[in-house]
Protein backbone atom coordinates (compact mmCIF):
# COMPACT_ATOMS: atom_id res chain seq x y z
CA UNK A 1 0.00 0.00 0.00
CA UNK A 2 2.82 2.35 0.68
CA UNK A 3 3.90 2.48 -2.76
CA UNK A 4 0.70 4.14 -3.69
CA UNK A 5 1.63 8.56 -3.28
CA UNK A 6 -1.40 9.80 -5.85
CA UNK A 7 -5.26 9.28 -6.66
CA UNK A 8 -5.95 6.37 -9.43
CA UNK A 9 -8.66 4.74 -10.04
CA UNK A 10 -8.31 1.00 -9.10
CA UNK A 11 -8.58 -1.43 -6.58
CA UNK A 12 -5.07 -0.63 -5.19
CA UNK A 13 -6.18 3.26 -4.58
CA UNK A 14 -9.00 2.41 -2.86
CA UNK A 15 -6.96 -0.04 -0.74
CA UNK A 16 -5.15 2.49 0.17
CA UNK A 17 -7.62 4.58 0.94
CA UNK A 18 -9.55 2.90 3.82
CA UNK A 19 -6.29 2.07 5.08
CA UNK A 20 -5.95 5.92 5.56
CA UNK A 21 -9.13 6.71 6.72
CA UNK A 22 -8.58 3.96 9.03
CA UNK A 23 -5.78 5.10 10.23
CA UNK A 24 -7.63 9.01 10.10
CA UNK A 25 -4.88 9.93 7.79
CA UNK A 26 -6.18 13.00 6.38
CA UNK A 27 -2.38 14.29 4.70
CA UNK A 28 -2.47 10.88 2.45
CA UNK A 29 -6.28 11.96 1.07
CA UNK A 30 -5.29 15.97 0.78
CA UNK A 31 -2.12 15.17 -1.13
CA UNK A 32 -3.04 12.09 -2.99
CA UNK A 33 -6.61 13.73 -4.64
CA UNK A 34 -4.92 17.05 -4.98
CA UNK A 35 -5.10 16.93 -8.82
CA UNK A 36 -7.38 14.32 -8.98
CA UNK A 37 -10.74 14.75 -11.49
CA UNK A 38 -14.07 15.20 -9.03
CA UNK A 39 -15.79 13.09 -11.43
CA UNK A 40 -13.55 9.93 -10.38
CA UNK A 41 -12.92 10.86 -6.80
CA UNK A 42 -16.98 10.82 -6.99
CA UNK A 43 -17.05 7.06 -8.56
CA UNK A 44 -14.60 6.27 -5.46
CA UNK A 45 -16.47 7.50 -3.20
CA UNK A 46 -19.49 5.69 -4.38
CA UNK A 47 -17.49 2.41 -3.56
CA UNK A 48 -17.13 3.47 0.56
CA UNK A 49 -19.57 3.14 3.35
CA UNK A 50 -21.13 6.70 4.75
CA UNK A 51 -18.58 7.29 7.06
CA UNK A 52 -15.78 6.45 4.70
CA UNK A 53 -17.18 9.14 2.79
CA UNK A 54 -17.58 11.73 4.69
CA UNK A 55 -14.42 11.58 6.71
CA UNK A 56 -12.76 12.04 2.53
CA UNK A 57 -14.97 14.90 2.32
CA UNK A 58 -14.21 16.36 5.29
CA UNK A 59 -10.59 16.23 4.25
CA UNK A 60 -10.68 17.28 1.42
CA UNK A 61 -10.93 21.54 0.01
CA UNK A 62 -14.40 23.07 0.75
CA UNK A 63 -14.58 23.93 -3.37
CA UNK A 64 -13.45 19.99 -4.35
CA UNK A 65 -15.82 18.40 -1.62
CA UNK A 66 -18.60 20.63 -2.83
CA UNK A 67 -17.74 19.67 -6.59
CA UNK A 68 -17.70 16.00 -5.81
CA UNK A 69 -21.17 15.95 -3.99
CA UNK A 70 -22.52 17.28 -6.69
CA UNK A 71 -20.82 14.60 -9.12
CA UNK A 72 -21.82 11.82 -6.63
CA UNK A 73 -24.55 9.18 -7.93
CA UNK A 74 -28.49 10.24 -6.48
CA UNK A 75 -28.22 7.52 -3.56
CA UNK A 76 -25.06 8.42 -2.45
CA UNK A 77 -25.57 12.14 -2.69
CA UNK A 78 -29.16 11.77 -0.89
CA UNK A 79 -27.58 9.58 2.06
CA UNK A 80 -24.62 12.24 2.18
CA UNK A 81 -27.22 15.62 2.22
CA UNK A 82 -29.69 13.49 4.88
CA UNK A 83 -26.99 12.19 7.33
CA UNK A 84 -24.84 15.41 7.65
CA UNK A 85 -25.62 18.64 9.98
CA UNK A 86 -27.48 21.29 8.10
CA UNK A 87 -25.27 23.96 9.23
CA UNK A 88 -22.36 21.54 7.61
CA UNK A 89 -23.86 20.67 4.18
CA UNK A 90 -25.17 24.70 4.09
CA UNK A 91 -20.92 25.58 4.14
CA UNK A 92 -20.71 23.16 0.95
CA UNK A 93 -23.90 24.71 -0.91
CA UNK A 94 -22.17 27.84 -0.38
CA UNK A 95 -19.71 26.39 -2.71
CA UNK A 96 -21.59 25.75 -5.52
CA UNK A 97 -23.69 27.23 -8.31
CA UNK A 98 -27.25 27.84 -7.65
CA UNK A 99 -28.45 25.43 -10.13
CA UNK A 100 -26.46 22.61 -8.45
CA UNK A 101 -27.41 23.74 -5.05
CA UNK A 102 -30.91 23.43 -5.83
CA UNK A 103 -30.84 19.98 -6.95
CA UNK A 104 -29.35 19.06 -4.17
CA UNK A 105 -32.09 20.92 -1.74
CA UNK A 106 -34.80 19.87 -3.52
CA UNK A 107 -34.36 16.09 -2.32
CA UNK A 108 -34.88 16.93 1.49
CA UNK A 109 -37.85 17.25 2.74
CA UNK A 110 -39.15 21.08 3.21
CA UNK A 111 -38.32 21.49 7.04
CA UNK A 112 -34.62 20.31 6.96
CA UNK A 113 -34.79 22.76 3.62
CA UNK A 114 -35.39 25.72 5.13
CA UNK A 115 -32.81 24.61 7.52
CA UNK A 116 -29.76 24.44 5.43
CA UNK A 117 -30.58 27.53 3.52
CA UNK A 118 -30.85 29.55 7.16
CA UNK A 119 -27.33 28.67 7.60
CA UNK A 120 -26.18 29.86 4.66
CA UNK A 121 -23.58 32.61 5.19
CA UNK A 122 -23.59 33.80 1.44
CA UNK A 123 -27.14 35.89 1.50
CA UNK A 124 -26.96 36.44 -1.66
CA UNK A 125 -26.42 32.37 -2.67
CA UNK A 126 -29.85 31.87 -0.28
CA UNK A 127 -31.82 34.62 -2.20
CA UNK A 128 -31.14 32.70 -5.84
CA UNK A 129 -31.67 29.39 -3.98
CA UNK A 130 -35.00 30.46 -2.89
CA UNK A 131 -36.02 32.25 -6.01
CA UNK A 132 -34.80 28.82 -7.95
CA UNK A 133 -36.90 27.03 -5.81
CA UNK A 134 -40.13 27.91 -7.30
CA UNK A 135 -39.39 26.51 -10.28
CA UNK A 136 -39.88 23.41 -11.93
CA UNK A 137 -36.61 21.54 -11.79
CA UNK A 138 -37.33 20.39 -15.13
CA UNK A 139 -37.77 23.78 -17.06
CA UNK A 140 -35.75 26.34 -17.71
CA UNK A 141 -36.22 28.30 -14.84
CA UNK A 142 -35.11 25.53 -13.01
CA UNK A 143 -32.10 24.51 -14.66
CA UNK A 144 -30.53 27.81 -14.85
CA UNK A 145 -27.76 29.51 -12.40
CA UNK A 146 -28.16 32.60 -11.12
CA UNK A 147 -24.76 33.22 -11.30
CA UNK A 148 -24.05 35.51 -14.56
CA UNK A 149 -21.69 38.12 -15.69
CA UNK A 150 -24.21 41.35 -17.14
CA UNK A 151 -22.99 44.68 -18.28
CA UNK A 152 -25.16 47.57 -18.70
CA UNK A 153 -25.37 49.38 -21.60
CA UNK A 154 -23.84 52.59 -20.91
CA UNK A 155 -20.83 51.25 -19.42
CA UNK A 156 -17.50 52.17 -21.17
CA UNK A 157 -15.26 49.17 -21.44
CA UNK A 158 -12.98 49.88 -18.33
CA UNK A 159 -16.07 49.57 -16.31
CA UNK A 160 -16.66 46.25 -18.16
CA UNK A 161 -14.04 44.25 -17.15
CA UNK A 162 -13.86 45.76 -14.04
CA UNK A 163 -17.27 44.41 -13.40
CA UNK A 164 -16.10 40.79 -14.86
CA UNK A 165 -13.43 41.11 -12.34
CA UNK A 166 -15.98 40.95 -9.39
CA UNK A 167 -18.57 39.08 -10.99
CA UNK A 168 -16.41 36.55 -11.97
CA UNK A 169 -15.22 34.72 -8.26
CA UNK A 170 -19.35 33.01 -8.30
CA UNK A 171 -19.35 32.17 -12.07
CA UNK A 172 -17.04 28.94 -12.99
CA UNK A 173 -17.34 29.52 -16.97
CA UNK A 174 -17.53 32.74 -18.72
CA UNK A 175 -18.77 32.28 -22.49
CA UNK A 176 -19.80 36.18 -23.29
CA UNK A 177 -21.47 38.94 -21.53
CA UNK A 178 -24.98 39.89 -21.63
CA UNK A 179 -25.89 43.18 -21.73
CA UNK A 180 -28.93 45.34 -20.08
CA UNK A 181 -30.69 48.37 -19.88
CA UNK A 182 -31.42 50.11 -16.75
CA UNK A 183 -34.15 47.83 -15.86
CA UNK A 184 -32.36 44.58 -16.19
CA UNK A 185 -33.85 43.62 -19.95
CA UNK A 186 -32.13 41.91 -21.93
CA UNK A 187 -30.35 43.51 -25.38
CA UNK A 188 -27.70 40.94 -26.58
CA UNK A 189 -24.17 39.56 -25.42
CA UNK A 190 -20.73 40.80 -26.03
CA UNK A 191 -17.85 37.92 -27.04
CA UNK A 192 -14.92 38.67 -24.78
CA UNK A 193 -12.47 38.47 -27.52
CA UNK A 194 -14.64 41.63 -28.77
CA UNK A 195 -14.12 43.63 -25.55
CA UNK A 196 -11.11 43.13 -24.56
CA UNK A 197 -9.87 43.93 -28.26
CA UNK A 198 -11.93 47.46 -27.89
CA UNK A 199 -10.49 50.75 -26.65
CA UNK A 200 -11.05 51.56 -22.90
CA UNK A 201 -13.56 54.34 -23.34
CA UNK A 202 -15.83 52.20 -26.02
CA UNK A 203 -19.54 52.28 -24.54
CA UNK A 204 -21.02 48.57 -24.46
CA UNK A 205 -23.91 50.19 -26.49
CA UNK A 206 -21.47 50.44 -29.73
CA UNK A 207 -20.31 46.64 -29.11
CA UNK A 208 -23.04 44.62 -28.78
CA UNK A 209 -24.78 42.08 -30.44
CA UNK A 210 -28.90 42.41 -30.32
CA UNK A 211 -29.37 38.99 -32.33
CA UNK A 212 -29.64 37.12 -29.12
CA UNK A 213 -31.29 33.68 -28.46
CA UNK A 214 -32.93 33.65 -25.01
CA UNK A 215 -35.09 31.09 -23.30
CA UNK A 216 -38.22 32.36 -20.82
CA UNK A 217 -38.25 30.61 -17.64
CA UNK A 218 -41.06 28.39 -18.06
CA UNK A 219 -40.03 27.00 -20.93
CA UNK A 220 -39.59 22.74 -20.71
CA UNK A 221 -36.22 21.70 -20.44
CA UNK A 222 -36.47 19.42 -23.26
CA UNK A 223 -37.57 22.47 -25.40
CA UNK A 224 -34.42 24.55 -24.07
CA UNK A 225 -31.93 21.21 -25.37
CA UNK A 226 -33.19 21.47 -28.53
CA UNK A 227 -32.45 25.22 -29.06
CA UNK A 228 -28.86 24.67 -27.60
CA UNK A 229 -28.09 21.62 -29.61
CA UNK A 230 -29.95 23.15 -33.27
CA UNK A 231 -28.22 26.52 -32.47
CA UNK A 232 -24.83 24.76 -31.27
CA UNK A 233 -24.96 27.05 -27.85
CA UNK A 234 -22.17 26.52 -24.78
CA UNK A 235 -25.15 29.03 -22.55
CA UNK A 236 -28.22 30.47 -23.46
CA UNK A 237 -29.90 33.42 -21.33
CA UNK A 238 -32.75 32.94 -19.08
CA UNK A 239 -35.64 35.83 -19.44
CA UNK A 240 -38.41 36.50 -17.10
CA UNK A 241 -42.29 37.20 -18.74
CA UNK A 242 -40.83 40.87 -18.90
CA UNK A 243 -37.85 40.06 -20.83
CA UNK A 244 -35.20 40.37 -18.05
CA UNK A 245 -32.27 38.75 -17.95
CA UNK A 246 -33.15 36.17 -14.84
CA UNK A 247 -29.93 33.69 -15.12
CA UNK A 248 -28.48 31.57 -17.66
CA UNK A 249 -28.03 27.91 -18.51
CA UNK A 250 -25.20 25.85 -19.58
CA UNK A 251 -24.40 23.10 -21.67
CA UNK A 252 -22.93 20.53 -19.02
CA UNK A 253 -26.92 21.48 -17.20
CA UNK A 254 -28.54 20.12 -20.70
CA UNK A 255 -26.30 17.41 -21.14
CA UNK A 256 -27.58 15.92 -17.34
CA UNK A 257 -30.83 16.41 -18.68
CA UNK A 258 -30.54 14.70 -21.63
CA UNK A 259 -28.60 11.81 -19.72
CA UNK A 260 -31.71 11.66 -17.63
CA UNK A 261 -34.10 11.58 -19.60
CA UNK A 262 -32.44 9.52 -21.89
CA UNK A 263 -31.98 6.46 -18.92
CA UNK A 264 -35.66 7.50 -18.13
CA UNK A 265 -36.84 6.34 -21.81
CA UNK A 266 -35.07 3.29 -22.53
CA UNK A 267 -35.69 1.90 -18.72
CA UNK A 268 -39.33 2.71 -19.47
CA UNK A 269 -38.97 1.19 -23.24
CA UNK A 270 -38.02 -2.16 -21.78
CA UNK A 271 -40.67 -2.30 -18.91
CA UNK A 272 -39.06 -0.36 -15.73
CA UNK A 273 -41.59 0.89 -13.56
CA UNK A 274 -39.14 3.30 -11.79
CA UNK A 275 -35.96 4.75 -11.74
CA UNK A 276 -33.63 2.53 -11.21
CA UNK A 277 -29.86 1.85 -11.17
CA UNK A 278 -28.20 -1.49 -10.58
CA UNK A 279 -26.32 -0.68 -7.24
CA UNK A 280 -29.80 -0.47 -6.22
CA UNK A 281 -31.44 -2.81 -3.67
CA UNK A 282 -32.65 -6.36 -5.13
CA UNK A 283 -36.34 -5.42 -3.56
CA UNK A 284 -36.22 -1.87 -5.41
CA UNK A 285 -35.02 -3.63 -8.62
CA UNK A 286 -37.75 -6.57 -8.05
CA UNK A 287 -40.57 -3.86 -7.72
CA UNK A 288 -39.54 -1.56 -10.95
CA UNK A 289 -39.73 -4.83 -13.13
CA UNK A 290 -42.65 -6.92 -11.59
CA UNK A 291 -45.42 -4.50 -13.49
CA UNK A 292 -44.70 -5.18 -16.99
CA UNK A 293 -43.70 -8.71 -16.37
CA UNK A 294 -47.00 -9.80 -14.89
CA UNK A 295 -48.97 -7.41 -17.39
CA UNK A 296 -46.84 -9.50 -19.88
CA UNK A 297 -47.42 -12.90 -18.14
CA UNK A 298 -51.04 -12.22 -18.31
CA UNK A 299 -51.09 -11.50 -21.95
CA UNK A 300 -49.11 -14.66 -22.44
CA UNK A 301 -51.56 -16.65 -20.18
CA UNK A 302 -54.41 -15.20 -22.35
CA UNK A 303 -52.73 -15.94 -25.52
CA UNK A 304 -52.39 -19.26 -24.21
CA UNK A 305 -55.90 -19.39 -23.73
CA UNK A 306 -56.92 -18.43 -27.14
CA UNK A 307 -54.86 -21.11 -28.76
CA UNK A 308 -56.51 -23.30 -26.53
CA UNK A 309 -60.03 -22.08 -28.21
CA UNK A 310 -58.51 -23.84 -31.24
CA UNK A 311 -57.16 -26.97 -30.34
CA UNK A 312 -59.45 -28.67 -32.34
CA UNK A 313 -58.31 -26.62 -35.45
CA UNK A 314 -54.79 -27.24 -34.59
CA UNK A 315 -55.37 -30.90 -34.19
CA UNK A 316 -56.83 -31.32 -37.11
CA UNK A 317 -53.92 -29.26 -38.94
CA UNK A 318 -50.81 -29.52 -36.39
CA UNK A 319 -49.06 -28.10 -38.86
CA UNK A 320 -50.43 -24.41 -37.76
CA UNK A 321 -48.69 -24.77 -34.54
CA UNK A 322 -45.27 -24.42 -36.39
CA UNK A 323 -45.20 -21.26 -37.15
CA UNK A 324 -47.16 -19.34 -34.08
CA UNK A 325 -43.80 -18.14 -33.16
CA UNK A 326 -43.22 -16.88 -36.61
CA UNK A 327 -46.38 -14.54 -36.51
CA UNK A 328 -46.26 -13.43 -32.56
CA UNK A 329 -42.15 -12.84 -33.18
CA UNK A 330 -42.49 -10.85 -36.33
CA UNK A 331 -45.72 -8.24 -35.47
CA UNK A 332 -43.52 -7.86 -32.34
CA UNK A 333 -40.35 -6.71 -33.98
CA UNK A 334 -42.54 -4.82 -36.36
CA UNK A 335 -44.47 -3.01 -33.27
CA UNK A 336 -41.08 -2.42 -31.55
CA UNK A 337 -39.81 -0.81 -34.84
CA UNK A 338 -42.33 1.32 -35.66
CA UNK A 339 -42.87 2.53 -31.89
CA UNK A 340 -39.32 3.83 -32.21
CA UNK A 341 -39.82 5.81 -34.71
CA UNK A 342 -42.53 7.54 -33.13
CA UNK A 343 -40.58 8.01 -30.12
CA UNK A 344 -37.68 9.61 -31.79
CA UNK A 345 -39.81 12.31 -33.77
CA UNK A 346 -41.78 12.85 -30.45
CA UNK A 347 -38.43 13.86 -28.62
CA UNK A 348 -36.95 15.55 -31.79
CA UNK A 349 -40.10 18.06 -33.19
CA UNK A 350 -39.63 19.52 -35.85
CA UNK A 351 -41.93 22.73 -37.15
CA UNK A 352 -41.84 20.88 -40.51
CA UNK A 353 -42.72 17.68 -39.46
CA UNK A 354 -45.86 15.65 -41.61
CA UNK A 355 -49.21 15.75 -40.63
CA UNK A 356 -50.92 12.94 -38.50
CA UNK A 357 -52.46 11.68 -42.02
CA UNK A 358 -49.44 12.05 -43.90
CA UNK A 359 -47.74 10.30 -41.57
CA UNK A 360 -50.01 6.86 -41.26
CA UNK A 361 -50.04 7.25 -45.21
CA UNK A 362 -46.34 6.60 -45.13
CA UNK A 363 -46.33 3.96 -41.97
CA UNK A 364 -49.46 2.31 -44.62
CA UNK A 365 -46.93 2.12 -47.68
CA UNK A 366 -43.85 1.09 -45.80
CA UNK A 367 -46.44 -1.64 -43.57
CA UNK A 368 -47.37 -2.74 -47.47
CA UNK A 369 -44.17 -2.99 -48.64
CA UNK A 370 -42.44 -4.59 -46.06
CA UNK A 371 -45.47 -7.32 -45.59
CA UNK A 372 -45.45 -8.10 -49.22
CA UNK A 373 -41.95 -8.95 -48.86
CA UNK A 374 -42.21 -11.30 -45.90
CA UNK A 375 -44.78 -12.63 -47.24
CA UNK A 376 -43.87 -13.74 -50.29
CA UNK A 377 -40.74 -15.15 -48.53
CA UNK A 378 -42.77 -17.18 -46.11
CA UNK A 379 -45.15 -18.27 -48.18
CA UNK A 380 -42.45 -20.25 -50.52
CA UNK A 381 -40.86 -21.48 -47.72
CA UNK A 382 -43.99 -23.04 -46.65
CA UNK A 383 -44.94 -24.71 -49.60
CA UNK A 384 -41.38 -25.51 -51.69
CA UNK A 385 -39.49 -25.98 -48.29
CA UNK A 386 -41.63 -27.44 -46.45
CA UNK A 387 -43.59 -29.13 -48.83
CA UNK A 388 -46.89 -27.72 -47.52
CA UNK A 389 -50.06 -27.07 -49.62
CA UNK A 390 -50.87 -24.26 -51.36
CA UNK A 391 -53.93 -23.30 -49.37
CA UNK A 392 -51.47 -23.81 -46.14
CA UNK A 393 -48.58 -21.32 -47.88
CA UNK A 394 -51.21 -18.93 -48.16
CA UNK A 395 -52.36 -18.89 -44.89
CA UNK A 396 -49.31 -17.98 -43.13
CA UNK A 397 -48.27 -15.27 -45.85
CA UNK A 398 -52.06 -13.45 -45.45
CA UNK A 399 -51.72 -14.19 -41.52
CA UNK A 400 -47.97 -12.75 -41.81
CA UNK A 401 -49.34 -9.74 -44.36
CA UNK A 402 -51.72 -8.72 -41.94
CA UNK A 403 -50.14 -9.00 -38.86
CA UNK A 404 -47.40 -6.53 -40.46
CA UNK A 405 -50.18 -4.09 -41.34
CA UNK A 406 -51.83 -4.17 -37.67
CA UNK A 407 -48.39 -3.83 -35.59
CA UNK A 408 -47.45 -0.85 -37.58
CA UNK A 409 -50.41 0.94 -36.61
CA UNK A 410 -50.51 0.03 -33.34
CA UNK A 411 -46.86 1.17 -33.15
CA UNK A 412 -47.26 4.09 -34.71
CA UNK A 413 -50.43 4.99 -32.78
CA UNK A 414 -50.08 4.20 -29.28
CA UNK A 415 -47.02 6.67 -28.44
CA UNK A 416 -48.95 9.52 -30.63
CA UNK A 417 -52.05 8.72 -28.19
CA UNK A 418 -49.70 8.85 -25.08
CA UNK A 419 -48.06 11.45 -25.90
CA UNK A 420 -51.61 13.47 -26.30
CA UNK A 421 -52.16 12.45 -22.69
CA UNK A 422 -49.11 13.13 -21.18
CA UNK A 423 -48.07 10.32 -20.78
CA UNK A 424 -44.58 9.08 -21.35
CA UNK A 425 -44.83 7.94 -24.95
CA UNK A 426 -41.25 5.59 -24.55
CA UNK A 427 -43.87 3.36 -22.50
CA UNK A 428 -45.40 2.02 -25.44
CA UNK A 429 -42.33 0.18 -26.52
CA UNK A 430 -41.17 -3.34 -25.32
CA UNK A 431 -43.84 -5.34 -23.06
CA UNK A 432 -46.88 -3.08 -23.78
CA UNK A 433 -46.37 -3.56 -27.46
CA UNK A 434 -45.19 -6.96 -28.03
CA UNK A 435 -48.28 -8.47 -26.07
CA UNK A 436 -50.52 -6.43 -27.33
CA UNK A 437 -49.05 -7.64 -30.73
CA UNK A 438 -48.61 -10.81 -29.81
CA UNK A 439 -52.61 -11.23 -29.29
CA UNK A 440 -53.49 -9.84 -32.00
CA UNK A 441 -51.17 -11.72 -34.17
CA UNK A 442 -52.61 -14.62 -33.01
CA UNK A 443 -56.00 -13.82 -33.50
CA UNK A 444 -55.29 -12.72 -37.37
CA UNK A 445 -53.44 -16.28 -37.91
CA UNK A 446 -56.25 -18.13 -36.32
CA UNK A 447 -58.83 -15.78 -38.02
CA UNK A 448 -57.54 -16.74 -41.47
CA UNK A 449 -56.94 -20.66 -40.78
CA UNK A 450 -60.60 -20.35 -39.94
CA UNK A 451 -61.75 -18.88 -43.34
CA UNK A 452 -59.07 -20.81 -45.54
CA UNK A 453 -59.28 -24.07 -44.18
CA UNK A 454 -62.56 -24.36 -42.77
CA UNK A 455 -61.48 -25.29 -39.22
Amino acid sequence: MEQIKSFELSKEYLEALRESIENENSVFIQESMQDANRADVAALLDELDMEEALFVLRALDLDFSADILIELDEDSQYKVITTIPPEELATLIDHMDSDDAVDVLNQLVVNDREAVISHLEKKEKSLYIIELLRYDEDSAGGLMAKEIIKANLNWTVVQTIEEIRRQAENVEKIFSIYVVDNKEKLLGRIALKKLILASSNTKVADLYEDNIISVPTYMEGEEVAEIMRRYDLEAVPVVNVKGKLVGRITVDDILDLIREQAEEDIQAMTGFSDDVEESDSIYRLSRARLPWLLIGMVGGLMGAGFIGFFEEGLNAVTALAFFIPLITATGGNVGIQSSTLVVQSLANKSVFEDSLTRRFLKVLLVAVLNGLVLAAFVFFTVVFLYGQETKFGLVVGIALFSVVLLASFMGTLTPIILDKIGINPAMASGPFITTANDLLGLGVYFGVATLLLNL
